[in-house]
């Protein structure tokens, strides 16, 4: 019987090589992390609580910060970090009546508070009387 030569890098146990993901596998991995997110319901949506309040008449007719013309009869809202165009809904959740409107501006700049509403909306949901109400925020459409 014959012995062979081995080499010492043969006898040693081999470690399983790392598997890499092919193209197909990524866009498949990319196509369900896209879907999955999409389904989510916008359970990670923006929202927040606190105080807000409603534009002065003197601000009727000033440009605000995203340049447009601010107009007591539109249902707009100033907000220091959403995106220009933001639709927001504001809830008073003393009433439970809420309005939709639309992020035109930046503010309020008062301590405390989270949104300052045009006059329409904040008639609509009711806190024209008390000035500054309880207010919740939750974010309806993102701007793209």
């Amino acid at each position: 019987m014959k012995i062979f030569p081995v080499s010492a890098h043969l006898l040693r146990p081999q470690r399983p090589r790392a598997r890499r993901f092919s193209a197909c596998s990524w866009l498949v991995l990319f196509v369900l992390t896209c879907l999955l997110g999409a389904c989510s319901g916008g359970k990670s949506a923006f929202t927040q609580s606190g105080q807000g309040s409603y534009y002065a008449d003197k601000f009727e007719g000033r440009k605000t910060a995203s340049g447009t013309t601010y107009r007591g009869s539109k249902r707009t809202a100033a907000h220091n970090t959403l995106p220009f165009g933001t639709v927001i809904r504001v809830t008073n959740p003393r009433n439970h009546r809420s309005v939709k409107v639309t992020v035109t501006d930046r503010g309020p700049h008062a301590k405390g508070r989270i949104v300052d509403l045009s006059r329409k909306a904040a008639r609509k949901i009711g806190i024209i009387d008390a000035g500054v109400a309880p207010v919740q925020l939750q974010v309806v459409k993102k701007k793209r």
